[in-house]
């Protein structure tokens, strides 16, 4: 094979000039710990991406239907076993926050009862779903007495999920209304209806992440209710996998504009109602709410004079709070619903 002249010669010398040599070993070096390093980062990258992907397809196909949810307690069970409070977690509570509820006031509770709470379908909230998945529970466990605790806009739902219980011969014996509403018109921000419902009944869905930065800004504009840290554990909560979803945001908030507690008044037999709020509520109107319930069920409401004065934010706020909310709550259930005196003999079984 014929080499042009002068051109073997130089590359051959080149290859064989040591500082060249010695570069390109050096860059070839480079390269392989950068390939590594860039298989490893993409690697763990993906893997941690699918592992989030495979949690929030769990998380989203185990929260399509409404469940109870339980929380553990020695005590209670021992000395409750048919007998239990339930939550019925508030607006854009998700299923940890209301353990979290629970857990809370565990020191008050557990006292009268079990604990549990209902997690609330991500499909949308359907009061049908809640009051069979209500039923459930009280036959699992073999219940025969049940304490509500309607937690802001979960106290509308208590009552109605109380009276469709009653037709089907399961008493309620108290409804606990911490900060929640008669109607819509006790909602001192009536703006967010307008778009929310009107979007909900016309079948659009809301995205979280508009959801999530439209929330991040309503909190800071309201900043005096809360914390920066309450701010930002919320915020990121409701922009996580485990948040409730858009739909059944959506879905609460037509639940809260129709509501109408008149039909329910000869509906509660003998349960009997306490509100509890803050004056210095900025979401709910304390007055107005509570005037309402007490006019609109004399017959039911015992107690509405126990205030949260003190808590931050202000509104329904027994996680944040429980300094504050358990010693209220033990005071409601020692003057509605007294232990027996020291000395008495009781058998639990």
């Amino acid at each position: 094979m014929n080499i042009p002249a002068g051109k073997f010669p130089r590359k051959q010398q080149r290859w064989e000039d040591p500082g060249s040599l010695a570069r390109v070993l050096r860059q070839a070096a480079e390269l392989k710990s950068l390939s590594r390093r860039s298989f490893l980062i993409g690697a763990g990258a993906s893997t941690a991406l699918a592992a989030d992907m495979l949690f929030t397809r769990q998380v989203q196909a185990e929260r399509r239907a409404t469940k109870i949810l339980p929380v553990g307690d020695d005590f209670a069970e021992s000395y409750y076993p048919n007998t239990s409070w339930i939550l019925f977690p508030g607006y854009k509570t998700s299923w940890e926050e209301a353990q979290w509820i629970l857990n809370s006031l565990r020191g008050s509770l557990r006292q009268r009862g079990q604990m549990a709470a209902v997690g609330y379908s991500n499909l949308g909230l359907e009061v049908a779903e809640v009051v069979d998945a209500v039923l459930a529970y009280v036959n699992e466990r073999k219940l025969n007495t049940l304490y509500f605790y309607g937690h802001s806009f979960g106290g509308m739902l208590a009552t109605e999920v109380a009276a469709r219980l009653r037709e089907r011969n399961v008493a309620v014996k108290l409804i606990l209304l911490d900060s929640s509403p008669f109607s819509k018109y006790d909602i001192l921000d009536q703006s967010w209806f307008d778009g929310v419902v009107l979007l909900y009944e016309s079948g659009f869905q809301v995205p979280s992440v508009l959801r999530g930065g439209y929330e991040l800004g309503e909190r800071v504009v309201n900043k005096n209710e809360r914390t920066w840290g309450q701010i930002w554990n919320q915020t990121l909560e409701q922009l996580s996998p485990i948040a409730p979803s858009s739909v059944l945001i959506q879905s609460e908030s037509d639940y809260i504009y129709h509501f109408d507690g008149t039909r329910f008044v000869d509906g509660l037999g003998d349960a009997r109602m306490a509100f509890i709020g803050n004056p210095n509520d900025d979401t709910v109107n304390y007055g107005t709410a509570r005037a309402a319930w007490a006019k609109t069920f004399p017959l039911n409401i015992a107690s509405t004079g126990r205030r949260t004065d003190g808590a931050r934010p202000a509104h329904a706020s027994p996680q944040w709070n429980p300094f504050i909310y358990n010693p209220i709550i033990e005071d409601l259930e020692n003057e509605l619903f007294p232990l027996p005196r020291a000395g008495s003999r009781v058998v639990f079984y």
